[in-house]
């Protein structure tokens, strides 16, 4: 039987070498039996040996058999054919065609294919370096340490099909006329202030002579001030005198939950296109549902605003209208434009045609006199109906092919108490009979949505011009979905309920408490939605991708520190017991500007288990017996002598080692690892009480596709705690200046926000208003580093550290009650230094 089995294979490798795979990629192709027989049957189905193929595209073919398991023949058929007529010409294009036909079943729209897998993709130098400079005239960007994340970002975005050499170039050209030459890193005169954790720099008129995000595209094409047209020019003329020609945006989030990623795209273009254009941002909550909102809602929605870098310039609430929007609704059923209807639920569903969306009828109370409607309706306000037993609708168009203009409900009756206005009101208005007129009280230029609101434009232009009031100008963009995971309210308070999770900000979640309490920069966040643009198509981004950006937005900005996830302890036997060696090393190579930290080598030292092993091979250039690795950053190498195991299991508990110094010194070792040396007076090492280490929460990339529900698709292996992990003394003023720098920037800008806040209102703002003081937005999380050669960690919430609240003169170290907790903020992209 293993003799037929070699037949086969070499078999196999002889029909993949007749391709043009050489014997090499061959011989790899044909290790997996899966991919090799799908590779064979391309090769057999589309008699490929007869095509004399180009090295290059037998390679895009193998790489579609390991990835294309998914697809039917038709739709593989389809990638083959672009691979055999150039279309495809990288492993790139290949990975995003399979991806494109797993989700897009034949027939094929070939224009669409060819768009999303970079076909025929081209671009100037010139185009490149005016991308390039949009990106960073509003981002996170702040000099030379930021070129390696930059790249990276722009790898992420339409830019990943141009020429990589090219657009490092690109990118190297525009920091040098940003910048100044990379050996200064900065301009000219001027100094850099701006914070590592700034959400985005303040675009001015002169940051760039190129086109920003917000002036090109979507947000490039939306009407000037005063542009969007009234039913009087009299309604124009108020609008432009009360704003004076300033665009006035809003950001309306419903207080029933914690804001998730897809918010922060439609923070950043609220609130960013109306600081681009020098205007004003409103922070409205939607608190038109008593039932379902609660205080901590408000308290965080503002909180992680501000987070985000940003300010609003008047905090309000759509309750502050609830008399306005009282009266405005007695007004509309005045104009027979509403009434009051006593249909059941299900009775306003059959007369709009039921399920099969048949023929619409008006209900009965459709033609009630208004006199009538007007008495109803004092009644529901006076509590004299319970829910469901009286609505007021809107009298709007049922021959209408739009939904949302079917006689919407404007007011409900709902039995529970507002946060605001207490027991007043037995009504509340709906979404939309509010959005709109609430936009009408605050001017507001630009109404920012996104698309799933396209069908209820009609409704919000027709009840302001019912009303005659000032009509403003609904603007819709694509929303930014992330798959692998799980954002509906609803289901993530399910998986809280059930202990499936942590809470709302369990690190697995993508809510943006999640993403913080995780240790993820909130510029890392912006400077990843800034990427992707802003259009009017939904953004479906995988997760992995989000956090290669992260991981990219790190790489440049977090210092680095000497860390073993698992220890194993080393006596280096040629050491003197006293021996005590201070290194000084920098926290960052290639950034200076982090500074340096001090650590002790010792006789004894920790290095991680991971780098040992007791089978040495060719391939493998960690430690083994008798085996010589450098010590990272120490100044010599180390030989293994001998070791110890544990009797009942046979782990290796223990290494002796000889260090290799003087001239018997062997030559430059082939692998350098991480090391934490024994030094109780210094405090070293730093023992971590937990690490945690997430992984993705769902097995698949829809969980909510899932058969048999969302929960069956949980990963029951996405949190791993590892105690007794090791980090050099470093952390402890590594720590603490990081919690220092934090609060002074959150202080300043905190104090600032409220006296422009005093100023605007004029007065103290009510007892209601959610506050977020600089203490609230500074957490453990802001302490971040790299742990070398292991991964991306911040200290979490729970993590108690005595030094972040002494006095800042006091030398940081740990206290008696310290316990230490880590999260995994992201992996790093590849393991250099641990080579198998």
């Amino acid at each position: 039987m293993p003799a037929a089995a070699d037949t086969d294979t070499t078999d196999l490798i002889t029909l993949f070498k007749s391709i043009g795979l050489t014997q090499s990629k061959a011989a790899e192709a044909a290790k997996s039996a899966k991919s090799a027989a799908t590779l064979k049957d391309i090769i057999e189905r589309h008699s490929i040996a007869d095509k004399q193929l180009e090295e290059k595209q037998a390679v895009l073919l193998a790489s579609l058999a390991v990835q294309s398991t998914k697809l039917g023949e038709g739709e593989r058929g389809y990638i083959v054919g672009a691979i055999l007529d150039n279309r495809l010409k990288s492993t790139d294009q290949v990975s995003a065609a399979t991806k494109y036909l797993e989700s897009h079943p034949l027939p094929i729209d070939s224009a669409d294919f060819d768009k999303q897998c970079g076909v025929g993709f081209s671009i100037t130098a010139e185009e490149l370096a005016a991308q390039v400079t949009n990106y960073l005239a509003f981002s996170a960007v702040t000099g030379w340490a930021n070129l390696g994340a930059t790249i990276g970002v722009l790898k992420n975005t339409d830019l990943r099909w141009a020429n990589p050499l090219e657009l490092k170039n690109a990118v190297e050209r525009v920091f040098t006329e940003k910048f100044g030459a990379k050996e200064t890193g900065k301009p000219k005169g001027k100094k850099d202030t701006a914070p590592k954790d700034s959400a985005v720099a303040e675009p001015t008129a002169s940051t760039s002579s190129t086109k920003t995000v917000f002036e090109e595209g979507f947000l490039g094409h939306l009407h000037k001030v005063g542009g969007n047209p009234q039913i009087h020019p009299h309604l124009r003329e108020q609008h432009l005198a009360a704003t004076g020609g300033i665009v006035h945006t809003r950001f309306p989030p419903e207080p029933n939950g914690y804001l998730h990623i897809g918010h922060s795209k439609a923070i950043f273009v609220n609130f960013g296109y109306a600081q681009h254009h020098g205007g004003r941002c409103y922070l409205r909550f939607d608190d038109t549902n008593p039932a379902a909102e609660e205080g901590r809602y408000f308290e965080s929605i503002l909180e992680t605003i501000r987070w985000l870098g940003f300010e609003p310039w008047k905090i309000t609430y759509s309750s502050d209208h609830f008399d306005e929007l009282h009266d405005l609704a007695v007004e509309l059923i005045r104009r027979d434009k509403g009434y009051v209807c006593h249909c059941t639920a299900e009775e306003i569903k059959a007369n709009r045609g039921g399920e099969e969306r048949g023929p619409r009828r008006a209900c009965a109370h459709r033609t009630r006199p208004i006199s009538e409607s007007l008495v109803e309706f004092e009644k529901m306000k006076n509590g004299a109906y319970k829910p469901g037993e009286a609505i007021l609708r809107m009298k709007q168009d049922l021959d209408s092919g739009n939904t949302m203009m079917w006689d919407l409900v404007a007011y409900r009756v709902v039995d529970a108490p507002h946060h605001r206005t207490h027991d007043k009101w037995k009504i509340y208005p709906t979404y939309d009979f509010t959005h709109c007129l609430c936009d009408s009280f605050e001017n507001i230029t630009h109404s920012l949505c996104t698309t799933e609101f396209i069908s209820s434009r009609e409704s919000y232009e027709w009840l302001c011009d019912a009303l005659e009031v000032y009509k403003p100008r609904q603007s819709e963009y694509g929303r930014l979905n992330l798959t692998g995971t799980i954002m509906s309210k609803r289901k993530i308070l399910q998986l809280v309920k059930e202990k499936y999770v942590l809470d709302w900000d369990d690190p697995r979640l993508y809510t943006l408490i999640a993403l913080r309490r995780r240790g993820v920069p909130p510029g890392a966040i912006l400077s990843f939605v800034s990427s992707l643009g802003v259009s009017t198509a939904t953004t479906n981004i995988q997760a992995v991708r989000f956090e290669q950006s992260v991981r990219q937005y790190l790489e440049s900005s977090a210092p680095r520190l000497l860390m073993v996830l698992r220890p194993l302890k080393v006596t280096l036997k040629n050491l003197p017991e006293d021996y005590l060696l201070w290194l000084e090393k920098p926290l960052h190579p290639k950034v200076p500007e982090l500074g340096t930290s001090k650590v002790p080598l010792t006789r004894t030292i920790y290095i991680d288990a991971d780098d040992f092993r007791l089978e040495d091979s060719k391939d493998y250039f960690r430690l083994a017996p008798g085996k010589t690795v450098g010590l990272f950053q120490a100044p010599y190498p180390i030989t293994c002598t001998s070791y110890k195991t544990d009797p009942a299991t046979g782990a290796v508990t223990e290494l002796t080692c000889r260090v290799e110094d003087g001239e018997g010194a062997a030559k430059k070792p082939k692998a350098f690892i991480q090391w934490v040396a024994e030094h109780a007076p210094s405090g070293s090492p730093v023992r971590v009480n937990e690490t945690r280490v997430f992984y993705q929460l769902f097995k698949s990339d829809n969980p909510a596709a899932a058969e048999d529900g969302f929960l069956s698709d949980i990963n029951p292996n996405s949190l791993e705690v590892v105690k007794g992990a090791m980090v050099e003394v470093g952390f402890w003023p590594l720590a603490k200046r990081a919690y220092i720098a934090a609060r002074k920037e959150s202080k300043a800008r905190t104090e600032k926000a409220l006296k422009d806040s005093a100023e605007t209102a004029g007065s103290p703002a009510d007892d209601d208003t959610p506050k977020a003081t600089s203490e609230q937005l500074v957490g453990k999380e802001c302490i971040r580093f790299q742990g070398l050669r292991v991964a991306y960690f911040a200290a979490d919430r729970e993590s108690r550290l005595a030094c972040l609240d002494e006095a800042d003169s006091i030398e940081p170290a740990r206290k008696e009650g310290d316990y230490i907790v880590l999260n995994r903020i992201v992996s790093l992209k590849e393991d250099s230094g641990k080579a198998a």
